[in-house]
């Protein structure tokens, strides 16, 4: 959970910064790479969370 919030702590601040300083443009797509990335990582552990088997 700490890894998914920091990947998307930075993809906020790289994706302000690339959007509000000329010539950084490049920065707001790694921001909206990482953001992606983010996300499909915690996709992947609820999934593998939900394939376990319930608890009685």
């Amino acid at each position: 959970m700490v890894i998914f919030l920091l990947l998307v702590l930075a993809a906020i601040i790289l994706g302000i910064i690339g959007a509000t300083v000329k010539g950084l443009l490049y920065l707001l797509f790694i921001g909206i790479v990482v953001l992606l990335v983010a996300l499909l990582v915690s996709g992947l552990r609820v999934s593998r969370r939900a394939k376990r088997r319930p608890v009685r």
